[in-house]
């Protein structure tokens, strides 16, 4: 019997472990990328005998395929992709691939911010007792850890691009944090499609899964009233009282599933900000779910250390703090930013424009915002849209001068917070890179 053709386009984390698992399983795989492939990927599709190609995309060895795993990278409406949809050939993406071959109950958490963080502290109190793996748009590839390590649990960070790429994966537990306008420019400007596309997460749910989403978030709630879900709902919220799911009564975080409750101060989150109660909100209710013991979720928040690049306290020089949120590649999660400081503040903003609307950080900007450094090779949108409110905007393309001036223009109490509200790839090669450049350049001082 002939093998099935496994084609992978994209040779990065989520190709090359998609490669290996589709290999173990038995499929003819090749890779292609029609970027460069890093070293140590390439040296391990070459250790396991894996036909791959670089800069190019040779049609004649893609358009056989069985099925096709895209690289989330990769938008749908380029010609390859559309070829292959006309003839049938389904375009997957990884987790919907590994899905299949593993029994791992899965959490799965997606949203426009607070994802990673959520993410990661969900992962970090289920390992207190449970055998458990994250993957997803973080760490290791799913593919890769579903072959060597199989868990019997996964938290998966998932991001719109991957769930477009879904058939029939689902997720016994789901997580919506929000969803406010992103990467609009993949869904031809049109939030509904970006939206539709965050709630694939739950669409093969049934109502022995749950779908965890917070209640005041107004694009999920009316979502949810038009387009009614089969799971059962477990609601999380900071204004409302809510009777199955989270909420925060005063100084207390209550969680109540099926009349068992949880109570947890709120002065004892190792994270600060309204969006991380909303975080541990999250991560609580699904370790309560998992029969996490509700001390083991005590402490764990309690001495939950962060994700870096997101609001990740570097330094403090001469009584200036230097903060790096270089995750914050869209403007609500700047807007978190921006409302969680509390002192005079050196914005340094800037980079990709996804089709950004300023507005809502308008009022932060007047009120605690002193100079704005635009960092990003087009900086004409930002100039335009803040240059009446603050005393000092000025742009680089430069991160080390963007520090420089930064540590001229600040004074003692201030803070330097990097929160670019765009991607990052005009200057660097990701938002991790960003951060990095900007903690070496701020140690550097």
């Amino acid at each position: 019997m002939k093998k099935k053709r496994l084609v992978i386009l994209g040779g990065g984390e989520s190709g090359v472990g998609t490669a290996l698992l589709g290999k173990a399983k038995g499929y003819d795989v090749f890779v292609s990328d029609k970027g460069t492939i890093k070293e140590k990927y390439k040296e391990v599709l070459i250790h396991n005998e894996i036909e791959w190609e670089e800069q190019m995309h040779t049609e004649s060895k893609i358009l056989n395929a069985n099925v096709v795993m895209k690289s989330p990278g990769i938008p749908e409406k380029i010609a390859l992709i559309q070829q292959l949809i006309q003839k049938d050939v389904p375009v997957i993406s990884e987790i919907e691939f590994a899905s299949k071959y593993t029994n791992a109950t899965i959490v799965g958490i997606t949203g426009s911010n607070g994802k990673t963080t959520t993410a990661t502290l969900t992962n970090h109190i289920l390992k207190q007792e449970l055998n458990v793996g994250l993957a997803g748009n973080i760490g290791d590839s799913f593919a890769k850890q579903v072959l060597q390590e199989d868990c019997k649990n996964y938290v998966l960070e998932i991001s719109s691009f991957q769930l477009d790429g879904i058939v029939d994966f689902k997720p016994q537990i789901a997580v919506i944090t929000n969803i406010t306008p992103d990467h609009l420019d993949r869904y031809d400007y049109q939030f509904e499609n970006y939206i539709a596309s965050k709630f694939n997460i739950a669409k093969n749910q049934t109502k022995e899964d749950y779908l965890i989403f917070d209640a005041d978030d107004e694009v999920i709630t009316s979502w949810l009233k038009a387009h009614p879900v089969q799971s059962t709902l477990l609601p999380f919220s900071l204004v409302k009282t809510i009777e199955n799911g989270a909420y925060l009564d005063k100084e207390n975080i209550i969680i109540t599933i099926d009349n068992n409750h949880i109570i947890m101060p709120t002065s004892k989150l190792a994270l600060e900000g309204k969006h991380n109660v909303k975080n541990a909100m999250a991560a609580s209710t699904v370790a309560h779910l998992l029969k996490i013991r509700k001390q083991t979720i005590r402490e764990s928040l309690e001495n939950f250390q962060g994700v870096e690049h997101r609001l990740e306290h570097v330094l403090k020089i001469n009584k200036v703090q230097y903060i790096n949120d270089s995750k914050a590649t869209n403007v609500n999660a700047t807007y978190y930013a921006l409302e969680s400081m509390d002192s005079p503040t050196v914005w340094i903003v800037g980079g990709v424009d996804k089709g950004n609307n300023y507005q809502e950080l308008f009022s932060f900007v007047n009120e605690k915002v002193k100079a704005i450094i635009c960092l990003g090779v087009d900086n004409e949108k930002l100039m335009n849209t803040f240059g009446g409110m603050v005393d000092v905007i000025v742009e680089t393309q430069f991160m080390s001068e963007a520090i420089k001036i930064a540590y001229k223009v600040a004074q003692s109490g201030d803070t330097v917070l990097l929160s670019p509200a765009c991607a990052s790839f005009d200057l660097f090669e990701n938002y991790e890179d960003r951060g990095r450049q900007f903690k070496d350049a701020v140690r550097n001082l």
